[in-house]
């Protein structure tokens, strides 16, 4: 019988009949969107980024949502009109030094919106700026659309924040180079590269809309702003976290960092607790591993698709164990925002949703029309686009030959500001790591006579910083609590040298609620305010594991060192107010 012949033809019609059943269309159909014409799901080429974009933009908008989200909890008790270091005295000696004018030197110096504002009403101007940040960046998470405008809005709202911020947004000075976050609160104003002494220091942060540049682009396919993207992740890597370890601390090439990082890092999470107590051996590896990391993974960059996902993956991995082990703000989390670059359209597809007519299918609908040789339409919008997109490029360009030459340089300045936009920063995370632990504790009394034997002194708890050793070490990344983090720097100096610890003592004083919100414990709550507040000098140790302390319930042991400051009253405050501006705080 011939394989031609009806009795042999006849079976092969239900098998065409089951499996256009199992591809859902009859045979002959067209294959269905987001199929190839076999009817199995077309996959994502690599080398386009429309949906790496989406990514990127909700990432940043996180980051950005969190930023705003701090400032409007804690700026008016910060930097408001009765505020530790109160911007509009700030703003006024800025003014003061340029003649009295808000000119160009001024707002070049300080660029913010707020000089635009009416500064009776800066508690108000402060929150007005934080919402309408948290309301765009919420937006944009929520939906990943955006355009140059939205960003550009947040760019500007955040920088002008940053830039009368003052220690609240700078990032640690040289005397401590241990991390932190961005904007990241400080032991000292640093002063920009090109600043003048004679005026008022403004603190270098590496804020949020440092890497929102490469979010502008209004062509995803491409390249210019993810080529900058990825210039900026191979610079932070090997620029602000490798260099500035093996040029800074001898630890880092004894390998010993690891065995005090996790106990004196500024805020400290449980699982530090823990890690702190690994073996030798463990943090040996971890601290190998973070030079492999920071000064070989980056040229990874360099080598093709392939190693630059891996680099990407590395580089995420090695933020997210950060986050993990230690209370560093969103400054781990916004290090991955430029590593999203790293991953194209065919990496990220997997997450979304394959269905008709979502962007997956869109996009790959854009690539085979790509592949036929289609070319866009060339538009007057897109034309201003790409020349927007081809002078940022060029300006960050630029700005950046001082930034690559100081890292080539044997003397690499660190935490430092190249331009007033702060569009591109140096900042160095580790550089130094402490050996010991220091803690200012305040504490109050309602006694007359603070030198009494008999006198009962109380101690406050703030947020998050080790106080009460029984409490637990607090878990809040990518939140910041930035008068928990400062308290952290001014424990390894003095209080001449950082007179708002002063500042914060007067307010204790006076029961003044906006300065105890910042504070999870007073222990005058309910009663009259203390007659007295001094701070005094601790050395904290994490408890051993199943030691003694441990099982009494504490997680840490101390050391008295001495007094930070001595016991002051409101009224030997009043002429020290007087002399700095500040409001005088009031009896609540």
């Amino acid at each position: 019988m011939r394989p031609d012949s009806p009795a042999m033809a006849a079976p092969e019609e239900p098998l065409r009949r089951r499996k256009a059943r199992d591809t859902g269309r009859e045979p002959g159909s067209p294959p269905g969107p987001g199929r190839d014409p076999a009817g199995f799901p077309a996959h994502l080429r690599a080398g386009t980024f429309w949906l790496t974009r989406i990514v990127l933009l909700r990432a940043l908008a996180f980051v950005y949502c969190v930023a705003f989200l701090v400032a409007l909890h804690q700026n008016k008790q910060l930097i408001g009109n009765r505020g530790l270091l109160p911007c509009k005295t700030y703003l006024r000696s800025v003014q003061q030094h340029f003649h009295g004018r808000v000119g160009w030197d001024a707002v070049s110096y300080a660029p913010t919106v707020l000089w635009l504002l009416d500064w009776s009403h800066m508690d108000s101007n402060l929150d007005a700026l934080a919402l309408l940040g948290a309301g765009i960046s919420s937006f944009i998470l929520l939906t990943g659309c955006a355009n140059m405008v939205l960003m550009a809005v947040l760019w500007v709202l955040y920088m002008s924040l940053v830039n009368v911020g003052q220690i609240w947004m700078g990032v640690p000075a040289s005397g401590n180079r241990v991390p932190g976050n961005f904007p990241l609160p400080s032991l000292d104003s640093v002063s920009t590269a090109q600043g003048d002494p004679h005026v008022p220091d403004r603190s270098v942060g590496l804020s949020v809309a440092d890497f929102q540049n490469h979010a502008w682009s209004s062509n995803p396919q491409g390249s210019l702003s993810f080529w900058e993207s990825g210039s900026r992740c191979f610079l932070s890597a090997l620029s602000w976290q490798g260099l500035i370890k093996i040029r800074g601390d001898q630890c880092w090439w004894d390998l010993t960092c690891m065995d005090f990082h996790y106990e004196t890092q500024p805020v400290p999470n449980p699982a530090a607790y823990f890690l702190h107590r690994s073996p030798w051996w463990v943090h040996r590896f971890e601290t190998l591993s973070n030079h492999f990391l920071e000064l070989v993974v980056p040229f990874f960059l360099f080598l093709g698709r392939r190693m630059c996902i891996l680099h990407g993956a590395l580089q995420i991995l090695f933020q997210v164990v950060l986050i993990l082990s230690g209370n560093l703000s969103f400054l781990n989390w916004l290090t991955i925002v430029p590593s999203v670059a790293c991953f194209d359209d065919a990496t990220v597809g997997f997450l979304f949703p394959s269905g008709p007519g979502g962007l997956k299918d869109q996009v790959l609908k854009m690539q085979k029309e790509k592949a036929r040789g289609a070319q866009p339409t060339l538009t007057y919008g897109r034309v201003v686009r790409q020349m927007v997109n081809l002078a940022l490029g060029a300006l960050v360009a630029w700005l950046s030959v001082p930034v690559v030459l100081n890292l080539l340089s044997p003397k690499q300045v660190m935490n430092s500001s190249f331009n007033p936009l702060r569009i591109v920063n140096t900042y160095g995370a580790f550089g130094s790591i402490t050996r010991e632990r220091a803690e200012i504790i305040l504490q109050g009394t309602a006694s007359p006579n603070a030198s009494a034997p008999d006198a009962v002194w109380e101690e406050y708890e703030f947020k998050c910083k080790p106080g009460d050793l029984r409490r637990r070490p607090c878990l809040i990344s990518p939140y910041h609590h930035r008068l928990d983090w400062l308290m952290w720097f001014a424990a390894f100096q003095t209080y001449e040298q950082h007179e708002w610890v002063i500042h914060l003592a007067g307010k204790l004083l006076a029961n003044e609620a906006d300065a105890l919100s910042l504070l999870a414990l007073n222990p005058f709550a309910g009663r009259a305010p203390p007659r007295w507040v001094r701070g005094e000098h601790y050395r904290y140790k994490f408890s051993l594991p199943g030691g003694p302390h441990a099982a009494a319930g504490k997680w840490w042991i101390r050391k008295r060192l001495g007094p930070y400051f001595p016991p002051i009253s409101l009224r030997d405050l009043k002429d020290y107010f007087r002399s700095r501006e500040w409001p005088y705080p009031e009896p609540e």
